[in-house]
């Protein structure tokens, strides 16, 4: 006799986990995607604005420096800070307040009349965008089924690169037509059109209703069990689904079916999750380290090897193009192979591409096919790490795992520029540099190779 199923009384996370991915999911990883594409044209608006704000501000190479770096110094703080804040008010509702803040940096940033105001407003639209990674990450990953996870979150990834290149593009034309301000006045009329996407479309995050049962939670997840076309859930369940990214037997689940044993930063450091998290950190701050490297020292640095300063900037953008393809080429994987081993292979490949990349420059038609080489690889990692850092934690600490792993790699992209300054200032050529780089991302793929260490010794802790 066949057992009638009562879907009624099945948590809504395991639904989500298990059935087909309906068209409402995937508007809202599309709307994670372009959330994370403001990223990207932020990035690169700072950049292309620099010239023109040196010469109306008078700047010198050091105070240009500490601009371009404030969006970043805002972008960690708000990472580190804005997680656990989110794990308490909801990802829905953080990544509204977050897009308010971005938003109001932006238009703020229009009317800087000096170096000091543009770097506080700088600073401001940085900590909008910490806390909107934390929250459309998790977002991004808890919508998508074990099935598309890794390809979904992929996806998410991708939008950065998406937003680098179609935005500085757009940057570049209204710059020259309008002035240098106009382009953070798009930016922020982007970002409120945004916060409209969000306020009518994005849902609060499930996990987060069953875990922190706000007022009202019940009826909360019904909506959103209506908006993806599954029944109404009769009660809440005490027990749910980790973010497992692939198969059920997938050996690299085991962290996040582990009981976080508290809420909060000290949960990302107790004893059941302590060796992760190190772990995670040191993954994201060497390979972030390394994505900004690349991404930002690459233009100068070929045209110090030989190659002309156009040439130089094909490099750049060889890099971009190459990265849209290596987030979406990761999600692709992971449907075959686990996260965590596709993106330690995809560790390991970016290392040698890089020194390959640099020893490679005599040949410029050869530099120019490495650097998408370079992009697909180095942009798949950080793919990977926003697909592997919510599926590691619990839901009562998915947001502050993920902010704090985002503001720790964001440390790194802090870094990059400074110590790549120090380095050519001390005399080191750019291929000592790369290969130096190259050897800091192949830390992070030690990293991810112990990782899997951690998984099975938090399975075998008692519960």
């Amino acid at each position: 006799m066949t057992a009638v199923t009562d879907r009624g009384s099945q948590d809504l996370r395991n639904r989500i986990e298990n059935s087909p991915m309906g068209l409402y999911q995937w508007v809202i990883i599309g709307i994670c995607t372009f959330l994370n594409a403001l990223d990207g044209y932020d990035v690169l608006a700072m950049a292309f604005t620099a010239t023109p704000v040196t010469e109306e501000f008078g700047l010198s190479a050091s105070v240009l420096g500490l601009l371009l770096s404030a969006g970043l110094v805002g972008m960690a703080v708000g990472s580190l800070t804005l997680g656990p804040v989110a794990d308490r008010v909801g990802r829905r509702n953080m990544t509204i307040l977050s897009l308010v803040v971005n938003a109001a940096g932006l238009f703020l940033s229009a009317t800087a009349s000096n170096a000091t105001e543009l770097g506080i407003w700088r600073i401001v639209t940085g900590l909008g965008i910490g806390g909107i990674l934390v929250g459309t990450n998790v977002l991004s990953a808890e919508y998508a089924n074990r099935k598309r996870r890794g390809l979904a979150v992929s996806i998410y990834a991708a939008g950065y690169g998406v937003g680098a290149s179609l935005g500085g593009t757009a940057a570049v034309w209204i710059m020259a037509e309008h002035g240098w301000r106009s382009v953070y006045t798009l930016g922020g009329v982007l970002t409120v059109f945004s916060l409209v996407l969000v306020i009518a479309l994005m849902p609060e995050s499930a996990s987060y209703l069953y875990a922190r049962r706000p007022n009202r939670a019940l009826e909360k997840i019904n909506a959103i069990a209506r908006r993806i076309g599954q029944e109404p859930v009769r009660e809440l369940t005490t027990t749910g689904t980790s973010l497992a990214p692939n198969g059920a037997d997938d050996p690299d689940q085991g962290t996040a079916a582990v009981k976080s044993g508290g809420r909060g930063i000290g949960a990302l450091l107790n004893a059941r999750n302590r060796r992760t998290t190190l772990l995670i950190w040191l993954a994201f701050f060497a390979i972030m380290f390394g994505f900004y490297f690349v991404n930002s020292w690459t233009p100068r640095l070929l045209n110090e090897s030989g190659l002309t300063q156009e040439q130089g900037v094909i490099g750049g953008i060889m890099l971009t193009l190459g990265g849209t393809i290596g987030s979406l080429l990761f999600g692709v994987l992971t449907a075959r192979w686990s996260t965590r081993s596709t993106l330690f292979w995809f560790t390991v490949g970016a290392s040698v591409a890089i020194v390959l990349f640099i020893s490679s420059t005599a040949v410029v038609s050869l530099v120019l096919a490495l650097g998408i080489v370079v992009g697909m690889l180095i942009n798949g990692c950080i793919a990977g790490l926003y697909v592997l850092t919510p599926q590691s934690y619990p839901a009562t600490v998915r947001s502050t795992g993920s902010g704090w792993a985002i503001g720790i790699g964001r440390a790194g992209a802090i870094l990059a520029p400074i110590v790549t300054g120090s380095l050519l200032d001390g005399g080191w050529t750019p291929q000592e540099v790369y290969i130096s780089v190259a050897v800091a991302v192949l830390v992070g793929s030690l990293a991810l190779w112990l990782m899997r260490g951690a998984d099975t010794e938090a399975n075998r802790r008692p519960e």
